[in-house]
């Protein structure tokens, strides 16, 4: 422990003053990541099945001791499909062979628990919602390549209560239950893009999917992922 501690000092620094110089002196390009998503935070997730903490773009501040001012980009980090670990509304879960082949594909296991995650179609109300909160500059498309093999794939478009649309992403985990999910169907491309490396080489159908998402949410897709590789992420601006 002693050793450990040795090596470690010289990196303890006062968190506040570090950001402060590191604003001020010369340049320099400033990446904060946020641990968990945004259905997490504990003032904006899905209460009280969330974390400890602000892991949405305010955390930035809170976290850091950085002034709102500073802020520059947000980049929203979202999944071709959606993932949950644990319990917790989850609107577009698929308790089939498709969530299953999801689960498989994406090896979604939690990263501390090591439990399976649950899966689902892609939920644009949710994404909508976490944009509301961060007001994202661009989004960058994750495991686009799990879907490869999928026939049709559906997208979550909006929310039904009792018959009748909701124009938010409801707060209330009682009401986030009953809500019925409008899905969109969306043709497969039925082909492997793990070796692609430009938005163009795409599938037809693979780009239209990148289309929709952004058409929708009225955000820029920046970056395409259809691997783990840093060269598997294909850049499209």
């Amino acid at each position: 422990l002693k050793v450990s501690a040795e090596r470690t000092a010289p990196l303890v620094k006062d968190g506040v003053y570090f950001m402060y110089q590191a604003l001020h002196g010369p340049f320099k390009k400033i990446l904060v990541e946020g641990a968990n998503a945004a259905l997490l935070d504990i003032d904006f997730g899905t209460y009280p099945f969330v974390t400890s903490s602000n892991c949405t773009v305010g955390g930035v501040c809170t976290g850091l001791g950085i002034a709102p001012r500073y802020i520059g980009k947000v980049y929203g980090v979202v999944k071709s499909y959606t993932t949950r670990v644990g319990v917790g509304a989850f609107p577009t879960e698929q308790k089939n062979e498709i969530g299953e082949l999801l689960q498989s594909r994406g090896r979604e296991f939690g990263v501390t628990t090591g439990r399976k995650r649950r899966c689902g179609w892609l939920d644009l109300v949710l994404v909508k919602y976490a944009h509301m909160i961060n007001g994202f500059s661009a989004i960058a498309l994750t495991k686009m390549d799990i879907l490869d093999d999928l026939e049709t794939i559906q997208v979550g478009v909006e929310y039904r209560l009792c018959g009748d649309r909701i124009p938010y992403f409801p707060a209330n985990q009682e009401v986030l239950n009953k809500v019925e999910v409008v899905y969109e169907t969306l043709p497969g491309w039925k082909c492997s893009t793990t070796e692609v490396r430009s938005f163009t080489k795409l599938p037809e159908n693979a780009q239209k999917y990148v289309r929709f998402i952004e058409n929708y949410l009225n955000i820029p897709v920046k970056w395409v992922g259809v691997g783990k590789s840093r060269e598997s992420m294909i850049k499209l601006f």
